[in-house]
């Protein structure tokens, strides 16, 4: 993929976090994340990584590997994943290497996740394999035979 988007979002800024707080947490939520990695993993100059020239897809796969307990003592699981093919509606050119939604028992759960201290020494991983991302909060799945 190209290594030259026009947004980068790799982190949540403080407002949009802030937002996600404010909302209901008591609740199941989903997360659909969509993820486009960097050919090389960007380490900070200093972690134990920085030279070894791992690319953004085994960067994001130790970021997966450290973090996948935690999600599963939260309560957490990925209830689909899948492989980006093309955009039929959105701006071209935008793509990614990972798609999947993850299901959490509540908002708290996720917050739980998100500051365990296990998943904070993990998330360089992602820091240094992600080049932009979207993360969206979903309401708890619901079946239907329609669209709308």
């Amino acid at each position: 993929m190209s290594e030259t988007p026009v947004d980068i979002h790799i982190d949540p800024s403080r407002a949009q976090f802030e937002l996600f707080k404010g909302l209901n947490r008591e609740l199941p939520i989903e997360m659909l994340n969509l993820v486009r990695l960097r050919g090389t993993a960007l380490y900070p100059d200093g972690h134990g990584l920085a030279d070894k020239g791992l690319s953004g897809e085994e960067a994001y796969a130790n970021y997966g590997r450290e973090t996948g307990p935690v999600l599963q003592r939260v309560g957490g699981s990925i209830l689909w994943r899948g492989t980006f093919e093309t955009t039929l509606i959105g701006p071209e050119g935008e793509a990614w290497d990972a798609i999947f939604i993850a299901r959490y028992p509540t908002a708290h759960a996720f917050l739980d996740m998100v500051t365990d201290s296990d998943y904070r020494a993990a998330v360089v991983h992602r820091q240094a394999s992600v080049l932009t991302s979207r993360l969206i909060r979903c309401g708890g799945a619901q079946e239907g035979k329609t669209f709308g």
